[in-house]
């Protein structure tokens, strides 16, 4: 635990292969991560004509797109590619994953909001003519 306080853990440039229950946990997350993306595949097919429709879109897109980054990032700490598989690539993911979860319940949260306006404008026009 000690290592991941210290620069020289985050900032190696050849920081060696993953430890091998380490490389079963990340291939675990990677695999999950693939088949969230084909359940939020099917639920935005789904819900494609609703207030939820760019909400599944936007999942979707995190899902693939970090499913792939996730899978470079594995391949080249795997071939011990000298630059691509130092660890501060990792974190650089990580908190760029977090970021977009931010953005993602950001979104999520404005669909009632999107609601209650459209609940009002189907009642003001059922009065016009």
């Amino acid at each position: 635990m000690g290592n991941f306080l210290k620069t020289d853990f985050w900032f190696s440039l050849r920081p060696g292969t993953f430890v091998p229950s380490s490389l079963k946990i990340m291939l675990g997350f990677l695999a999950l991560l693939i088949i969230m993306t084909i359940a939020s595949g099917v639920i935005k097919r789904r819900w494609a004509k609703s207030l939820y429709a760019n909400f599944w879109g936007s999942l979707n897109s995190f899902f693939l797109a970090n499913a792939i980054i996730g899978m470079f990032l594995t391949f080249f700490n795997y071939e011990m590619v000298p630059f691509l598989s130092a660890r501060f690539w990792f974190l650089l993911w990580g908190i760029g994953v977090l970021i977009w979860l931010f953005f993602l319940c950001k979104m999520l949260r404005k669909i009632p909001l999107k609601k209650a306006l459209m609940e009002k404008e189907r009642e003001f026009k059922k009065y016009i003519p």
